[in-house]
């Protein structure tokens, strides 16, 4: 569907209502390398209410929640998916790339929205990405836009929790995040600017759509974006996380973060220069950035956790995500991804690696997601 600018759907789904996306490399159950396969495991599940999508990159497939009230829900219907996946014989790992893909091992769908991307980008389409988009639903047009306003600035934070996706092309990046830089060569893959109003995202969009030669905003990767054919303000920079358990912190965080910034609305954003910087310490250093802390200062990331964790304690309640939030604690404290996956290289090399991510990943139980470690 094609955005017409002014159209919008805020305020059809409940305030703050969640929806998750996570985008899951398909690998050869035995070697864990990359496998086109997701035409075939489409086929083979068939009709998932549009839970289930194919990806730009055949290796690649897409689970969507459906707009849910709570966070557990919404992780909740993703791990049902991860299963039945399983089920239909699709083996998966869960990073933001896939460690020991090789460059330019990246075979494409060909459609006409992701044969224009191609022709576009060309060679910039070097190896499967694989993120974790979060939509919150919005009231009003206006409340989409302070709150994509506001949400820029947590982006560094977010960034460093999730990272997860530190080797590319068989080696490490010495990046928390690789998946982050390859978007960053990619064009309108950005921190977006302050939007005074919505009347001027509706001609910015239209503006750069134009200059792009696409149909519409959902072309352009910011890191955060007003949503208007979904009702919604997404947050697209974090990296996918292997358990649904870490997957349903970072959702829990940004909600809360959400409901935080337009009950409260009193954060100081860096200028979008610097924010800029942060975005990449966070995402070169992971838990040993410094981040801005919304109110000013630039701290370690661990210090802008408990801080943020504090000042979303009560919408958290409200939202019913409190104990989730116990996921990001969990981060703080034991590392991310990237930690997780430097770890497991350094035990049992590439192959060891490869074998921890996949075990991560798969969902033995939806209704134990939450004890998976």
């Amino acid at each position: 569907m094609t955005w017409i600018p002014g159209e919008h759907r805020f305020g059809r789904a409940p305030d703050f209502s969640i929806g998750i996306e996570e985008e899951l490399l398909l690998v050869d159950p035995k070697r864990l390398c990359l496998k086109a396969d997701s035409d075939r495991v489409l086929a083979t599940l068939g009709d998932t209410d549009g839970g289930v999508k194919a990806e730009i990159f055949e290796a690649v497939i897409e689970l969507i929640s459906p707009p849910c009230q709570t966070v557990a829900a919404a992780v909740d219907s993703l791990a049902e998916l991860r299963l039945e996946i399983g089920r239909a014989g699709g083996a998966m790992i869960a990073s933001g790339t896939h460690p020991d893909g090789r460059f330019g091992d990246a075979s494409l769908h060909d459609t006409p929205r992701y044969s224009a991307v191609e022709d576009a980008l060309r060679g910039v389409l070097r190896t499967p990405t694989c993120a974790l988009h979060v939509h919150v639903g919005m009231p009003d047009p206006e409340s989409a836009i302070r709150v994509a306003n506001a949400m820029r600035v947590h982006v560094p934070l977010i960034d460093a929790l999730a990272a997860n996706s530190p080797f590319w092309h068989g080696v490490d990046s010495g990046l928390a995040s690789a998946r982050t830089a390859i978007l960053r060569s990619y064009p309108r893959s950005e921190v977006p600017r302050e939007f005074t109003c919505w009347e001027e995202f509706c001609e910015t969009a239209a503006d750069l759509a134009r200059a792009a030669k696409v149909e519409d905003y959902t072309y352009f990767w910011w890191d955060v974006r007003p949503h208007p054919l979904l009702g919604t303000v997404e947050v697209r920079c974090p990296d996918v996380q292997c358990t649904a358990e870490r997957t349903a912190g970072i959702a829990a965080l940004i909600q809360s973060l959400a409901k935080l910034e337009l009950s409260e609305g009193d954060c100081v954003i860096p200028r979008r220069e610097a924010l800029a910087e942060h975005v990449f310490a966070a995402n070169r250093y992971g838990l040993r950035a410094e981040v801005p802390n919304g109110r000013g200062d630039l701290l370690p990331v661990r210090e802008v956790a408990a801080e943020a964790l504090a000042r979303v304690e009560g919408h958290a309640r409200e939202l019913g995500c409190a104990s989730e939030l116990e996921a990001i604690e969990a981060i703080a404290r034991d590392g991310n991804g990237a930690d997780r996956q430097r770890a497991a290289f350094g035990v049992g090399d590439m192959p060891g690696l490869l074998a921890d991510l996949a075990r991560r990943t798969e969902v033995i139980d939806r209704r134990s997601w939450a004890r998976v470690a």
